[in-house]
């Protein structure tokens, strides 16, 4: 195992970034940041062995800083969507910023993706490891507690990536963290052709404002039916009030068996590369993004640009708007417990 650091600028306030790469002996790649844990870059071979990035990203930290939409980040305090930016918590209702028309997304106006978080760097012999930690203070962005989160990235000769999310709080709070990178593993163009398989018998369905309706809806006779495995663009465009809602796939679903021990929860193949991403997680949800919300025209890195459905996110995640609905898995971390969550991203070639 091979692992660099470098510098990669400085924030606004004068804070140095630095880059960590990670790299295994099969080749396979992975860069990131300490602002924001934004993972930068992860190269894979094809099936003709050529590696390639198969993430989205920028090329410098001042475009991170400037108009970054999630690529790479770690979300948080609360990843995806609370409705109207409130909830209540032991009798205390708490309002939030509402920085996505009225409600509140990925941990609001400076959430967890836009700080610089303490890296600790390992390397050994089967993997290497950059260990994240943010201190989060009591009433930042409104959230109750004083929260400390530790995100720690690990690539092994596996081929696997895993990324394990742990936190404690001082006093009860909500929490949901998780990664925001944008994959394409054809390493360009259209994501329209690749092919995804989900191990999820439901989803749950969203109002216009893309808010769960609380439903824990069938996803047979659905284009949310990903049980067997189907492109991406077989059905994004279909008359479905759901797709209608998201602009194509944009939704949380409940994945049946969440364990790090089961098959995967999630399988993604491009066949004119050949390369594939199987998913493991202990969350109890995934929201499956096909970058409907995109630019039009956006410069990234290498001279790569970037328009809608270029990428597709996996949130693995608590639900959206949990706080809100009683009946989702709980989002509530208390004094005395450990929030410890972790997904495994394992790259293979089909």
């Amino acid at each position: 195992m091979n692992l660099t650091q470098e510098a990669f600028g400085r924030t606004p306030d004068g804070r140095m970034v630095t880059r960590f790469t990670l790299t295994n002996q099969q080749g396979i790649a992975v860069a990131l940041i300490n602002y924001g844990g934004i993972i930068t870059s992860i190269r894979t071979p094809d099936r003709e062995g050529q590696l390639g990035d198969i993430v989205l990203g920028f090329d410098t930290l001042q475009e991170y800083v400037d108009h970054n939409p999630f690529f790479g980040c770690i979300a948080g305090r609360y990843a995806n969507r609370i409705a109207n930016g409130r909830f209540a918590l032991d009798g205390v209702t708490y309002q939030l910023a509402t920085n996505n028309g009225p409600n509140h997304l990925h941990g609001g106006i400076r959430g967890f993706d836009k700080v610089v978080w303490a890296a600790e760097p390992s390397a050994g012999a089967d993997e290497s490891s950059v260990r994240l930690q943010y201190v989060s203070p009591d009433g930042e962005e409104n959230y109750p507690g004083t929260l400390t989160a530790v995100v720690t990235y690990t690539l092994n000769e596996q081929n696997q990536l895993r990324i394990n999310y742990r936190a404690t709080t001082d006093k009860p709070t909500i929490l949901n963290l998780t990664n925001h990178t944008y994959f394409n593993l054809a390493g360009e163009g259209s994501i329209l052709d690749h092919v995804v398989y989900i191990d999820a018998d439901r989803y749950t369905p969203v109002s216009a404002a893309l808010i769960p309706t609380g439903e824990l809806a069938a996803v047979e006779g659905t284009p949310f039916d990903f049980r067997r495995a189907k492109a991406i663009g077989a059905r994004i465009e279909n008359d479905h009030v759901q797709l209608k809602f998201g602009g194509g796939y944009d939704h949380n679903w409940v994945l049946n068996q969440p364990s790090l021990a089961a098959s995967p929860a999630i399988t993604v193949t491009e066949d004119a590369s050949g390369r594939q991403l199987a998913v493991h997680t202990s969350q109890p949800g995934v929201q499956f993004y096909t970058g409907n919300m995109m630019p039009d025209r956006l410069a990234g890195k290498g001279g790569a640009t970037y328009t809608k459905r270029t990428g597709f996110c996996l949130e693995t995640q608590h639900f959206p708007d949990s706080p809100n609905q009683s009946h989702f898995p709980s989002a509530v971390l208390r004094p005395g417990e450990v929030f410890d969550e972790t997904t495994v991203f394992t790259f293979g070639v089909a």
